[in-house]
């Protein structure tokens, strides 16, 4: 192993693999930033560029794009509120407030030391457990993704302000809903299309990401009609720009960053779970944690509600990367690209890759610490240049927002039903933003969905169609009772408060 390992750092530090790197998180920093090219679009535009390369600089510099897209992803969340890339959903929660607050240079910042921090943890802890890891994610069985799912679904409560659980629950439902629309998977039937030959494939993330995040938001400032004085645009010229923390900000955020990433490498780890989970699971946990004081700062501009998810979604990267090259199996759309691009250039991923291409193993998995460190020095000085957007007078902004929005979705598809399907779901997210419904649980439901049903189907088909399966296992029925945990905990936490007053009183 040992012998591996130094033949990866040999070739994983050559001037011209660290270039790859270097070429690889530029390249797909400012693809990512883009709303509608997420990482594999980033990824799709490389392969045929990798095709003359040795396989260990082709793969170096597509595994660079693909953490340097999911970056990206986050600016674009953070500033214009339009996540293009799923596992950049959460980022927006906070991260979009603090940047309507003047705070989007520190916002950045914060999204730059969490990513960076989060990929360098997943990058040791894959470093030294990669070969141990591949029999872990291989333990896995549907009943216990059905119940990761069920858990995931918690993290509604995350989105939940006071007395509005009722509504984020209505609204995870929907999203729910939703994931139902298309061909299902096991009978190859149409479902809820109403004869359309366009949603025989179901609905676009993409599309209804956009609509309820980045539209709605450009229609609610058009309804509020409030035009920035000139004042309010020199102000934020001023604010931008700092990237400063305090050291109070860095001792809050600390152990966040490592609870995050210790999460989101080990959901990345799980085949099929990847960054968009382990984003809302950090997420979710972090606004359990938090005291009933800093609960009320959690969707108005936490930092810890940043660095949750900006933690979790880059270690989760990495950690996808275990069961792509020890068992060949990728965990997401974007894995199964690489995938692809493996097995284009005669290399079978497995058990066995780690001993019979070690220097192709172990290079891909050094250079994502070289990647974070190139992500960190490239996109911090840009901070205060990228962050100057938000200056754009409202004016030009956000038919900006509205041309990219509609232009990334078409362009996914050329399909001009899907720029229809965008306005109107963006006029119902609208109305339901007027009446103060939470958008998250839904986009939240609708990511789970599918998978929930899928692992939900092949579990009962296991156990004959009995509910057994939820308490057969060990690590199901074990996730199940964090899950109910999870959900009580609200209520746990205001009995001992009540508790507190009363000795008080």
């Amino acid at each position: 192993m040992m012998d591996g390992i130094l033949a990866g750092v040999v070739t994983a530090f050559s001037m011209y693999n660290i270039l790859m790197v270097a070429v690889g998180c530029f390249a797909g920093t400012f693809i990512g930033m883009l709303p509608g090219l997420g990482p594999i679009s980033a990824i799709a535009l490389m392969i045929p560029i990798t095709y003359g390369m040795e396989p260990s600089s082709g793969l170096i510099l597509i595994a660079g794009v693909y953490y340097g897209a999911i970056f990206g992803g986050s600016t674009s969340s953070i500033l214009i509120n339009a996540p293009g890339v799923a596992g950049t959903v959460a980022s927006s929660f906070d991260g979009y407030p603090m940047a309507k607050n003047g705070q989007a240079g520190k916002a950045l910042a914060i999204a730059a030391y969490s990513s960076f921090s989060g990929g360098t943890i997943a990058a040791v802890f894959l470093l030294f457990a990669a070969p141990a890891l591949a029999n872990v994610s291989l333990s896995f069985q549907s009943s216990d993704y059905f119940a990761l799912m069920v858990l995931g679904l918690t993290a509604v409560a995350a989105f939940a302000g006071k007395g509005k659980f009722l509504k984020a629950a209505i609204m995870t439902i929907f999203g729910l809903m939703l994931a139902t629309v298309g061909t299902d998977s096991d009978s190859g039937i149409a479902r809820f299309t109403f004869g359309r030959m366009d949603l025989i494939d179901g609905i676009s993330f993409l599309l209804l990401a956009m609509a309820a995040f980045a539209l709605s938001e450009a229609m609610m400032n058009i309804l509020e009609n409030e035009k920035q004085t000139p004042e309010e645009i020199e102000a934020l010229k001023k604010d931008i720009g700092s990237l400063k923390l305090t050291r109070e900000e860095v001792k809050e955020m600390a152990p966040t960053v490592g609870r995050s990433s210790v999460l989101g490498f080990f959901v990345g780890v799980l085949p099929g779970a990847g960054a968009t989970i382990a984003s809302f699971l950090a997420y979710g946990m972090e606004r359990s944690l938090a005291t009933a004081k800093e609960k009320l700062n959690f969707g108005k501009g936490s930092i810890r509600g940043l660095a949750a998810p900006e933690s979790a979604n880059n270690a989760a990267c990495s950690g996808s990367f275990v069961p792509l090259l020890t068992l060949g199996i990728p965990g997401s759309g974007t894995t199964a690209i690489i995938l692809g691009a493996l097995i284009s250039y005669g290399i079978q991923p497995g058990p066995t890759m780690y001993v019979d291409n070690p220097a192709l193993f172990w290079s891909v998995i050094i250079s994502m610490y070289i990647g974070n460190m190139v992500l960190l020095v490239l996109n911090l000085p840009l901070i205060p240049y990228i962050a100057k957007l938000l200056t754009i007078p409202k004016q030009l902004l956000l038919p900006l927002i509205i041309f990219f929005s509609l232009v990334g979705v078409y362009l996914v598809t050329f399909n001009n039903f899907d720029i229809y399907m965008m306005t109107l779901f963006a006029v119902v997210a609208l109305f339901l933003r007027i009446i103060d419904y939470p958008m998250a649980p839904m986009i939240l439901g609708f990511i789970l969905g599918g998978m929930m049903e899928d692992n939900l189907r092949r579990a009962l088909t296991i156990s004959d169609g009995s509910l057994a399966f939820l308490w057969e296992r060990p690590i199901t029925l074990s996730i199940l009772i964090l899950t109910v945990i999870m959900l009580l905990m609200p209520l746990i936490s205001e009995f001992f408060v009540k508790i507190k007053k009363g000795k008080e009183a």
